[in-house]
C-alpha cells in the first residue's frame, strides 16, 4: 500500500520565487464523482502522465497509488472523460534540504498559491521558510478534487 504524507500551506509572500529551480504545467481531471472513499484522477504533468487513486480522509497521511499512462491517453481522458480540468503551474523549491512543491492555480482557481511538502512521517521536523503562511493540510477546500467543483474564485 502506498501512503502519502503531505503538509500543505498557504503563502505569506512571493519570496519563494527567487528559489525556484524547476517548473512545469499540470492539467488534471477526475474520473470519479466527488463522493466515496477515494478519488481517481488523470494528470498530465509536463511530458509525463499518470493515473492516481487517493483515499479521501481528512488527514496528513492518506493512501495513494500512482500509475504511469501514455501522454496521448491522458490527453484523450482529460478531453473526453473529465467534466472539468484543473490547471496549475508547479514550481519546485529546495529550502534547507527539503523540496517544496508550490502550485499556482489558474482558471477559476487563479489567485490561489499553496506550498506542499512530502514527508517520511507525520512528525518529521522540517525547516519553515519565511514565505510559509497558515497550514491548510486538513482543510478540505484546498484538496484539488474539491477545487474542481468549488473553485477558489467562488469562495
Amino acid at each position: 500500500m502506498g501512503i502519502e504524507i503531505e503538509r500543505k500551506f498557504l503563502l505569506k509572500n512571493s519570496n519563494w520565487r527567487t528559489q525556484v529551480f524547476e517548473s512545469r504545467r499540470i492539467a488534471q481531471g477526475y474520473l470519479t464523482e466527488n463522493r466515496g472513499a477515494s478519488s481517481v484522477r488523470v494528470r498530465l504533468d509536463g511530458e509525463s502522465a499518470n493515473l492516481n487513486i487517493k483515499s479521501r480522509e481528512l488527514a496528513i497521511s492518506r493512501q495513494e497509488y500512482e500509475y504511469p499512462v501514455p501522454v496521448s491517453d491522458a490527453q484523450i481522458m482529460l478531453e473526453t472523460l473529465c467534466d472539468q480540468v484543473l490547471e496549475k503551474t508547479r514550481y519546485l523549491v529546495d529550502y534547507e534540504g527539503s523540496i517544496w512543491e508550490i502550485d499556482e492555480f489558474s482558471g477559476e482557481n487563479a489567485g490561489l498559491v499553496v506550498a506542499e511538502i512530502e514527508l517520511q512521517s507525520e512528525d518529521e521536523v522540517f525547516a519553515r521558510a519565511d514565505w510559509l503562511g497558515e497550514e491548510v493540510s486538513t482543510d478540505v477546500r484546498y484538496y484539488n478534487v474539491n477545487l474542481i467543483s468549488h473553485p477558489y474564485s467562488r469562495w
